[in-house]
């Protein structure tokens, strides 16, 4: 892959970010000293924290084992309740993690630990803050969000190892058709790419970086993104949605047209789909490689 890495700002006004990156989609991560540190959120979540008001709460946890044939989009691998998870991932390392979770419909409060960041974009979806919590070694394997929303993404405890490649990059990492899914495998990306068997992946543009207590990075609206916990450690989403109609038009078929076909085709043939989708992948990703030449 061509890796660069991700712009970092200490402070960044409105307007700048707007022109240097929200209007132009391209990622950036302001540092706590630009933003969050000054949330009561920054010192006040942590894992203690979350156990005494959410701990009795049952959430979805999923291990690094990629979907298989049979797996519905966002099927949990298991369900336990928030602080047996917290339990597990402080005694760590544990491979399991918790995306999704909207930890703010059973604690209301914790809104006012945060500020929106409404100055430096339109349509924020107040209602679904998102909490995503992974333990020393878990993975978010590349993939791109459903909704095609923009990301301010918080980082709080702990470091993560992201990748974030542009959606236009889709042919070189091997998108299977009616997923936002990669047939090719990034865990240890850093150290090892199957390139042999995924020899498109030499070509796709990428962008790197590694994300600390009160990192906001910004990811627009249908990057992909690959996720490594490196330490145990949780951060909050807000997303929102792309300014254009046809960027929120482009959002709900990808909701309700890609992942409905998708889980239908799972129930009715699954080792047929599962084969076809990655299939169709390595051809497309060979049509990208001829128009190299």
């Amino acid at each position: 892959m061509i890796v660069q890495h991700i712009d970092r700002v200490e402070e960044i006004t409105p307007e700048e970010f707007k022109k240097k990156y929200y209007i132009p989609r391209k990622p950036v991560i302001i540092s706590a000293k630009g933003l969050s540190k000054n949330w009561p959120a920054y010192e006040k979540w942590t894992w203690d924290y979350f156990k005494s008001i959410v701990g009795d709460k049952t959430v979805g946890v999923y291990n690094n084992e990629r979907a298989g044939a049979k797996t519905l989009v966002n099927g949990a691998d298991d369900y336990i309740t928030f602080g047996e998870y917290l339990d597990m991932v402080q005694a760590g390392p544990v491979a399991l993690r918790i995306f999704l979770f909207n930890i703010f419909q059973h604690a209301p409060q914790l809104v006012n630990d945060f500020t929106w960041p409404d100055a430096y974009a339109k349509g924020l979806l107040k209602k679904y803050p998102m909490l995503f919590v992974g333990g020393a070694g878990s993975v978010a394997h590349m993939h791109y969000d459903i909704d095609m929303s923009h990301i301010f993404h918080t980082q709080f405890i702990g470091r993560k190892r992201v990748l974030l490649l542009e959606n236009n990059q889709s042919p070189y990492i091997y998108r299977m058709p009616f997923t936002v899914e990669s047939a090719a495998n990034f865990v240890n990306w850093s150290e090892h790419l199957d390139t042999q068997q995924f020899p498109a992946l030499e070509h796709a543009k990428a962008y790197t970086a590694i994300l600390e207590h009160g990192d906001t990075m910004f990811m627009p609206g249908g990057y992909w993104h690959h996720m490594e916990y490196m330490d145990g450690g949780f951060a909050m989403s807000l997303r929102a949605l792309d300014p254009s109609l046809a960027g929120k038009l482009n959002g709900l078929y990808h909701i309700v047209g890609l992942r409905g076909m998708n889980n239908l085709m799972i129930k009715m043939a699954p080792e047929w789909w599962y084969h076809y989708k990655r299939k169709v992948a390595r051809q497309r990703a060979e049509k990208a490689l001829a128009r190299l030449k």
